[in-house]
């Protein structure tokens, strides 16, 4: 089309309009199995790309979906029907990393691994930790909050962000935040953005703060449940005690048989589930040894303390290993720790009711749950595998807990979005999203 040729102009070979090229941007790893036709994907190199791209999406009122790594679940970045993508992986440059200050500005493609191995030849490191850190981006983590492994003892991706760069729906270049440790100048914009997947601007640049790696060998320890309930029950107990984990998750026995059968590397599958995580400093051992004993105490029939990672490999696989298996439908609630227990009776007792085998996997120590459905990969086995997670997300809500701890809303669970904000609340938030976004174009119906 004749607008479209104004955008090549600007852009060159930086905007592509093949098909066959725009469906490999089309989706992300979500259960939203519909993408519309983009006309084209604008593979952004600079601010000035996006920008460009923006403007004339806004001037020409088309929609638009934005996509770091395509590792989103929710169904964030996937196409709209005629509209234009912006790609932002070849933005994945580490701009600055300020060793005194314990920063480091970034690129919205940057991997997320690659950005904390730079910062650990430093003797730093970038506490946001999710299972996908090797195939995850920046960016992407800042759009959706992430959490991940360490969430427990770092907090998620927003406590680690301290100012952006942002390109506006119309194409305007907004600034916020500072690299100072306090601020408190105007509206905290910042805080707003993160987490807004996609709908208030996108991100082209980030200053993110990293803290120095504790010192001593870290310690890797696992226990072995005879019900989740009870591995729950030692979940509270650990959080409230004196020695603190660094990480502390949670997979249960079919989780684990699954992992075990695609990735072998041997490890014992319990009756019930299986707590594993990790301390660091030189105290590391003593406190490993006091949150086993505490594991003991609330029933677990065996422990383990390592100096290996391999029990924490096991987590980060279970998602291609859940996935492989056919438990793709997925979903991350939270609850308040001490509700643990009481989540998995709950879970367990729709599993049953619905005559579906459902797996769990967890960030346990900050009471984010990821349960996955065995489901049919047809629309009827879909929709059976959608109720259960719906039942398990209203169970969540009467628990005090939230329908989304770090995948974000996205299109797959906007139908999510009143059973825990009230009308008023989200008017508010559209009303945001109507002030900055005055035509609609950015990430339309999704999130909010």
């Amino acid at each position: 089309m004749e607008e479209l040729d104004i955008l090549h102009r600007a852009l060159g070979s930086r905007l592509v309009t093949e098909a066959a090229e725009i469906a490999k941007y089309a989706r992300d790893s979500s259960r939203e199995l519909v993408a519309g036709a983009a006309q084209a994907v604008v593979l952004a190199e600079s601010t000035a790309d996006v920008s460009a791209a923006l403007s004339w999406a806004n001037a020409a009122k088309v929609p638009v979906s934005v996509r770091g790594a395509g590792t989103g679940l929710a169904g964030g970045a996937v196409a709209y029907e005629g509209g234009i993508i912006i790609s932002l992986e070849r933005m994945n440059r580490i701009l600055s990393l300020d060793v005194p200050n314990r920063l480091a500005v970034v690129e919205p493609g940057v991997i997320t691994a690659e950005l904390d191995a730079a910062a650990h030849q430093h003797g730093l490191f970038f506490p946001p930790d999710p299972a996908s850190a090797r195939t995850s981006t920046v960016g992407g983590n800042i759009a959706t909050n992430a959490g991940g492994l360490r969430c427990v003892s770092h907090g998620v991706t927003s406590d680690a962000v301290a100012a952006l760069e942002v390109v506006l729906a119309d194409g305007r270049i907004m600034h916020t935040g500072a690299r100072t440790r306090k601020n408190v100048v105007g509206f905290d914009l910042t805080s707003l953005l993160v987490g807004s997947e996609g709908t208030l601007g996108v991100i082209t640049a980030a200053t993110v703060r990293l803290k120095p790696v504790a010192p001593g060998t870290p310690r890797t320890f696992r226990a072995g449940f005879p019900t989740l309930e009870s591995a729950g029950d030692a979940v509270t107990a650990i959080v409230n005690g004196a020695a603190q984990p660094e990480v502390l998750e949670l997979m249960d026995a079919l989780s684990i048989e699954i992992v075990e059968s695609y990735f072998p590397s041997g490890l014992v599958v319990p009756e019930g589930a299986m707590l594993v995580g990790q301390t660091v400093g030189v105290d590391a051992q003593a406190k490993a040894e006091a949150i086993t004993r505490t594991c003991l105490d609330a029933g677990a029939n065996e422990v383990e303390i390592s100096e290996s990672d391999s029990l924490l490999e096991a987590r980060r696989l279970s998602n291609p290993a859940l996935n492989a298996r056919g438990l793709k439908l997925s979903c991350d609630v939270g609850v308040p720790i001490a509700a643990l227990s009481e989540v998995f009776r709950g879970i367990g007792e729709i599993s049953r009711q619905h005559g579906l085998r459902v797996s769990t996997v967890a960030h346990a120590g900050d009471g984010n749950l990821h349960s996955a459905v065995e489901a049919l990969d047809t629309p009827d086995g879909i929709l059976a595998a959608d109720a259960v997670l719906d039942d398990i997300t209203r169970l969540a809500l009467t628990l005090g807990g939230t329908i989304s701890s770090e995948h974000g809303i996205g299109s797959v669970k906007r139908h999510e979005l009143p059973w825990q904000l009230d009308a008023v609340t989200l008017d508010v938030q559209r009303a945001i999203k109507e002030a900055l976004d005055p035509h609609g174009i950015l990430t339309p119906d999704r999130a909010i």
